[in-house]
């Protein structure tokens, strides 16, 4: 048995589970306070941890909350805090894994680690420098980073460099056969469910700015989301999309010429990955999005590209290099 923990914002650590966990040959019981999917694995709902009134901290709370900084997220006084760690206790002893990962959190990696349970941690991109982090990557007995090393190698991780896998880039849509038949002229732009700074009528003004070019969006505002990508990704002249890692690995299996637009996230995750992309030639990046006047140049450097994405970023074979990680760690 291996226990599996995915956090529950946004859908991306969901995504990179759901094609990482048929790739394992032990039972798997995943652990999230995101409602189970439909049809769902092996599933335990864990209760938020987050106070139940919403205002902002004092400096002593936030003080709390992190240990002192020792921690990232670990408030006192929170019933669902002490929950969600009792029903991971209580699974633990009874079912004895033979691993746990966890996708993402300290505070889990930590716990399960204190249970004597052998744990595999999934790595971020970004500056993951301080004191949480180090000690959830010293705790950990397998690092995962889910990205290729030539691409991205980033010097805080070269420390755990006898423990850590490069596995390459996780997609969804890996297996998924290309028609060929790429539209020079139209261009998509992604956004994501984790939070996007992008306006209500940026797409439209981009449009304007651009009448030569076909745009079509994916979860932007005021467009629909679109469950299978696929289609979309593969027939477009060129995609737009931010710099999630599972959205730029779904862009990297469709071979797509990309701009990579970074989105404010903790630790500068996003634009740790687009600008690596960038510095490899296999992007056009940015770290911000830009006026709509810009996108005829943006255009015109992403179809000008000539780099094998796919290639270069290790799409093929990246789940079940990962899930190989995992079990060597739960190997008797």
């Amino acid at each position: 048995m291996i226990g599996y923990y995915v956090h529950h914002h946004g859908v991306g650590h969901l995504t990179r589970a759901s094609s990482i966990v048929p790739m394992l040959h032990d039972d798997v019981t995943i652990f999230s306070s995101r409602p189970a999917p439909d049809p769902a694995p092996a599933w335990v709902t864990l209760p938020m941890d987050i106070p139940r009134d919403t205002h902002g901290p004092t400096d002593e709370e936030a003080r709390r909350a992190t240990a002192g900084g020792a921690l990232h997220w670990a408030p006192t006084g929170v019933p669902g805090l002490t929950e969600r760690m009792a029903t991971i206790a209580a699974w633990i002893e009874r079912h004895r894994p033979r691993a746990f990962v966890v996708d993402v959190s300290v505070e889990v990696a930590t716990f399960v680690r204190l249970m004597g349970i052998p744990l595999v941690v999934l790595a971020m991109p970004g500056e993951r420098t301080d004191a949480p982090h180090r000690l959830a990557y010293t705790l950990a007995d397998r690092i995962v980073a889910p990205w290729s090393r030539t691409v991205y190698d980033p010097d805080w991780l070269h420390q755990y460099a006898d423990k850590t896998v490069y596995a390459g880039s996780i997609s969804r849509v890996a297996d998924r056969v290309s028609t060929g038949s790429r539209v020079p002229d139209s261009a998509v732009l992604m956004s994501g469910a984790g939070g996007s700074s992008l306006g209500a009528g940026y797409l439209d003004a981009v449009r304007a700015a651009t009448p030569g070019t076909t745009w079509r969006g994916v979860g932007t505002p005021g467009e629909p989301w679109v469950a299978d990508v696929w289609p979309v990704l593969d027939t477009a002249g060129v995609v737009v999309t931010h710099g999630g890692q599972n959205a730029v690995a779904d862009v990297a299996a469709a071979n797509a010429p990309a701009v990579v637009v970074a989105e404010d996230r903790p630790f500068d995750e996003q634009r740790a990955t687009a600008r690596a992309l960038d510095r490899v030639g296999l992007a056009v990046a940015l770290d911000a999005w830009p006026d709509p006047s810009a996108w005829p140049d943006l255009l015109r450097r992403a179809r000008a590209l000539s780099a094998d994405l796919r290639s270069a970023t290790r799409i093929d074979g990246a789940a079940a290099r990962a899930a190989a990680a995992i079990e060597s760690v739960a190997r008797p």
